[in-house]
């Protein structure tokens, strides 16, 4: 009677220990669930650039092409890589940028830069050019 006991309670433990996992699996797969739905995931900036086709300082909107793209207290605004306001931006000039678009359909900018590029991007830019030049020139055989 007691090895049948010893191999019941065994038995019963194996049984116990087994199923423990599968609680535990079915536990976590609910909690990612539950993030996920929390923290919704922001959509990506979509860069844009062009001719400013217009200003409108009273509805905080700028034209580029087609596109009618809003100014929100989080945009930062450049000219000429300076810090700048919407009152800088100048019809016919290069604008680029990117934005982010709302739920509701809407073009939000991120970022909105007016007139040329920073003088020392376009350093940047002419050496990066230099060294290019430099790379592709034959190397003279001693």
């Amino acid at each position: 009677m007691n090895k049948f006991t010893l191999k019941l309670s065994l038995l019963v433990l194996c049984a116990a220990v087994s199923g423990l996992p599968v609680q535990l699996r079915a536990a976590d797969s609910s909690q990612p669930t539950e993030k996920a739905q929390t923290n919704p995931k922001k959509s990506n900036a979509v860069p844009f650039n062009g001719k400013l086709k217009s200003v409108d300082q009273v509805a905080k909107t700028i034209s580029v092409g087609e596109r009618v793209i809003h100014i929100t207290s989080e945009t930062k605004i450049t000219k000429d890589g300076k810090p700048a306001i919407l009152a800088d931006g100048v019809v016919g000039e290069k604008v680029a940028g990117a934005f982010r678009k709302a739920d509701d359909g809407t073009l939000n900018a991120t970022t909105i830069h007016f007139g040329a590029k920073a003088k020392s991007e376009a350093k940047s830019e002419a050496k990066s050019e230099a060294n290019k030049e430099h790379s592709e020139e034959p190397k003279p055989e001693m």
